[in-house]
């Protein structure tokens, strides 16, 4: 118990003691003086109750005090430690997340240096691959190069002899061709000869008009005609299409009936190829002829300048095929058959022939210039580019020039004659075509093909189809005396 409520204890009874002295001190009767000693113990145990509650009061608070003290540093102490533990619990959580982070970015760092060794690999690889890929092509390129050269090379002695042979039996039939008198008009005598040309396609087709019902079979035996006679499946489609859709609309039930439809439909269908030849729309008039080797082209130019002789036009011929000297011969000779002046030089340049030509014509003032050209495949680029550098070297020499560029297309090569003329026509621009040798096994179908616009080529107009070898049998187009060469009467 504190000191001060020891003290607090005593002082009470030391007043006693003196109250107790001064009264025995004061002369008091007997009663009074017990009055007085009763009252003031009463008091003095009053006293002394209240000096005890008041300790016992006091205590209680002390004690509250020190239990609230205690308390709060309890709690003090309490939350010190969770402080404390709290800041550890973040040290060690950021030390883990720094720890993860760290690991994070050296996963990431190594991923990036895999992939990119991955990337520098593949770059490798790629390159590797284009560089063998490149040293490949340019090996196949180059034996691509030698092969054609060499082929090339075997065409061009191959077409010399072929051309040799060909002047050959020209000079032998020469006398029997001018001498030879047709009983009957030309024109009958050549409609006769293209139908005999022509009678291999004819008579496959006139066949099928014979004895049968006009049904699905005869359409579906047509459209195997056709295709056989080289139409190709485009331009079968259409005039199969167009016949049928006359068939019902004129209720035709008579095959015969359907053959003169046939020819009627294919007669408007090779309309777009029939043109005539505008030799009136320059003087003079510049014509390059070009075509692959064997197709009549020389003998063509020699038929053409009889032809404009006999229209009253004077021709000068140039002799631009300079690698053959065969090609030139012939060439030469058709000129002194038809009293007509050849430019021409021994292995020159063609394109220096064919400039020389066009000068020449404007100055002596004649009326057709025709350059001749070297035989060549659509496949022999080089040559291919030869070709055009003549076309351009004419236009130097006639700005207009050349006013007529012609194909001469062998009749008898059928669907292989689309690409030649798509090809050429790529490269020199073709105005026209000149079909020869459908006297031999043509079958006549490749023009309707043209007339398509098959293998996506355009239809080129045809100016001349030829029969034979004679200067007459090289005539201009005409789309239905052809149709009915094709078809039958």
């Amino acid at each position: 118990m504190p000191l001060k409520a020891n003290f607090s204890s005593v002082k009470p009874m030391f007043s006693f003691f003196k109250r107790k002295k001064r009264s025995e001190d004061k002369p008091v009767d007997a009663e009074t003086s017990h009055n007085d000693v009763a009252q003031d113990i009463s008091t003095s145990v009053e006293s002394r109750q209240s000096e005890h509650d008041a300790l016992r009061v006091d205590a209680e608070q002390a004690e509250a005090a020190r239990l609230a003290e205690q308390v709060e540093r309890e709690r003090a102490e309490a939350e010190s430690i969770a402080a404390e533990q709290k800041a550890e619990a973040e040290q060690a959580e950021a030390a883990r997340m720094e720890a993860q982070r760290a690991e994070e970015q050296r996963l990431a760092a190594e991923r990036l240096e895999a992939e990119r060794l991955e990337a520098e690999r593949v770059e490798a690889q790629r390159l590797e691959d284009e560089r063998r890929a490149a040293e490949r092509v340019e090996a196949e390129r180059a034996e691509a190069e030698r092969a054609e050269a060499e082929r090339a090379e075997a065409e061009r002695a191959e077409a010399e002899r072929a051309e040799a042979e060909r002047a050959e039996a020209e000079r032998a039939h020469v006398a029997a061709q001018e001498a030879e008198k047709a009983s009957a008009p030309v024109k009958t005598s050549w409609l006769s000869r293209l139908t005999s040309g022509l009678s291999r396609t004819g008579q496959s087709i006139s066949t099928l008009f014979v004895g049968v019902k006009v049904d699905e079979d005869l359409f579906e035996e047509l459209e195997t005609a056709l295709i056989m006679a080289d139409a190709g499946v485009e331009a079968t489609e259409q005039l199969l299409t167009a016949l049928r859709a006359r068939v019902r609309k004129e209720k035709i039930t008579d095959a015969t009936m359907v053959k003169t439809a046939l020819r009627e439909v294919l007669a408007q269908h090779l309309a777009v190829l029939e043109k005539p030849f505008p030799i009136e729309q320059a003087k003079p008039l510049v014509v390059m002829i070009a075509g692959v080797n064997g197709a009549g082209k020389t003998t063509s130019i020699g038929k053409l300048a009889n032809a404009f002789q006999r229209q009253g036009k004077s021709v000068l011929l140039a002799a631009g095929d300079t690698f053959r000297a065969a090609a030139r011969e012939q060439l030469v000779a058709w000129g002194d058959r038809n009293n007509v002046t050849v430019i021409a030089q021994d292995g020159g340049d063609p394109a220096a022939v064919a400039f020389d030509a066009v000068n020449a014509g404007r100055a002596r003032g004649v009326d057709v210039v025709m350059v001749d050209t070297a035989g060549r495949l659509p496949t022999q680029l080089h040559l291919m580019e030869e070709l055009k550098k003549i076309k351009r070297v004419i236009g130097k020499a006639d700005g207009q020039a050349p006013h007529e560029v012609l194909l001469v297309v062998d009749g008898n090569t059928g669907q292989n004659a689309i690409s030649q003329i798509r090809a050429f026509d790529a490269a020199i621009e073709l105005t026209g075509l000149v079909v020869t040798k459908l006297d031999g096994t043509a079958k006549g179908g490749a023009l309707a093909a043209v007339a398509a616009g098959s293998q996506g080529g355009r239809p080129v107009p045809v100016y001349w189809i030829g029969v034979g070898e004679g200067l007459e049998d090289l005539q201009p187009f005409v789309a239905n005396e052809f149709a009915t060469a094709v078809v039958g009467n």
